[in-house]
């Protein structure tokens, strides 16, 4: 049965595997292993996962926790913590309790940090093997990882090579980045751990997406995506856009982090906008606009923006379109859930499922779209609780 040209378009069921309907769409994932997370899989056929990480003083269990609770709130699937120090990691054994994503201890150079970390409830730790001592403190934070449950990540940075790599090459560059992840990984595979990812970033998206094409070629362990400190909120954004886009079309990464100068919760938003952009992931309204222009019928932009804020409670995938004039709103309208577009004398053409549904005044627009919003994603959400329950 051929499936009517709305559901085709916005449905997240298929969004990851267009093929069979439009092959321009269809992005082949690298094929990698599978490794848990606490509860979240990453890696082989799960869902692309969102990450950010607190900034919060670790000590402070409290203001941690509220932060968590934020990117929660937000859609984060894992929460990064970093644990420098004895106190921090005191604190994590509560802020642990508390989550309701798994936690990621972020560990630097101090073995003993990592073994509390792994007691005290981190679901994994983030690590360079080769900054923690001896092959005897190495094994010691593996075995802590093993006895708790703890995947791992070795965690690659462009700004923190080691010296004989540098001396080696001159400078950051690809070969050395992997190098220095394959290094680690042999560590952690001569004890016999293979549940880890991997991640190689640089603020540079050149060097990062070379880096990670390289490395995709000769490891099948997950990949953690991410341009690294990429900057202040908007260029951060677009820097993060064009380096992880990249990868992700071309099927590579199995979990991303947005590195933003910003509010951590806005890290989340970007993820989650990037993935839903290269339709790898749904959550929340997709909201299809116009730039606005002379044509327009009302004030598209300040619409768009008092929308988007009413909007920001709803997780549910669905789209919505809001185009200023008749131009395009019309076939824009086809293809999403609601749609308003402009007219004339104040009013314009409400949209239901691609098709005409009333007439509505610009001034009851605002309301009325978020009742219809919410209305189709109540909507939404039942028929997908009965598909599950006659699945089941």
């Amino acid at each position: 049965m051929a499936l009517s040209p709305v559901r085709a378009y916005i449905d997240p069921v298929m969004s990851s595997d267009h093929s069979h309907i439009r092959p321009w769409r269809h992005i082949e994932r690298r094929k990698s292993r599978q490794i848990m997370v606490g509860n979240v899989p990453v890696g082989g056929d799960a869902p692309i996962s969102v990450q950010s990480m607190t900034n919060t003083p670790t000590s402070d269990a409290s203001a941690t926790i509220g932060q968590i609770r934020e990117l929660e709130e937000a859609g984060a699937d894992i929460v990064r913590v970093s644990c420098p120090d004895e106190d921090s990691t005191a604190a994590f054994r509560t802020i642990a309790r508390e989550a309701k994503v798994p936690l990621v201890a972020d560990i630097h150079f101090h073995y003993r940090r990592g073994i509390e970390a792994a007691e005290a409830g981190a679901a994994c730790l983030r690590i360079n093997p080769g900054n923690i001592g001896n092959a005897s403190r190495v094994r010691d934070v593996i075995q802590a990882a093993k006895d708790h449950g703890c995947s791992m990540r070795i965690g690659v940075n462009a700004g923190s090579l080691e010296k004989e790599l540098l001396e080696k090459y001159g400078e950051p560059c690809p070969d050395a980045m992997v190098e220095s992840a394959l290094n680690h990984a042999r560590i952690l595979q001569d004890h016999d751990f293979h549940e880890f990812k991997i991640s190689v970033k640089a603020s540079d998206p050149f060097l990062t997406v070379a880096a990670y094409q390289q490395l995709a070629e000769v490891i099948d362990c997950p990949l953690h995506l991410g341009v690294t400190e990429a900057g202040p909120l908007r260029t951060g954004t677009i820097k993060s856009a064009i380096g992880m886009g990249n990868m992700l079309w071309a099927g590579i990464g199995d979990t991303i982090r947005v590195s933003l100068a910003a509010d951590p919760v806005e890290e989340i938003k970007v993820g989650f906008d990037i993935l839903k952009s290269l339709g790898l992931r749904h959550r929340g309204v997709n909201i299809i606009a116009c730039p606005s222009c002379a044509r327009q019928g009302f004030n598209v932009i300040e619409t768009v923006g008092i929308l988007e804020e009413k909007l920001a409670h709803i997780a549910t995938p669905m789209s919505l379109s809001i185009i200023g004039c008749v131009v395009n709103g019309p076939g824009e309208a086809l293809y999403t859930d609601v749609g308003f577009t402009g007219g004339g004398k104040g009013a314009g053409m409400v949209y239901l499922n691609g098709k005409i549904a009333h007439k509505l005044d610009n001034a009851k627009m605002v309301d009325e779209i978020v009742e219809l919003v919410e209305a189709k994603a109540a909507e939404l959400n039942a028929a997908r609780e009965a598909a599950l329950e006659a699945a089941e």
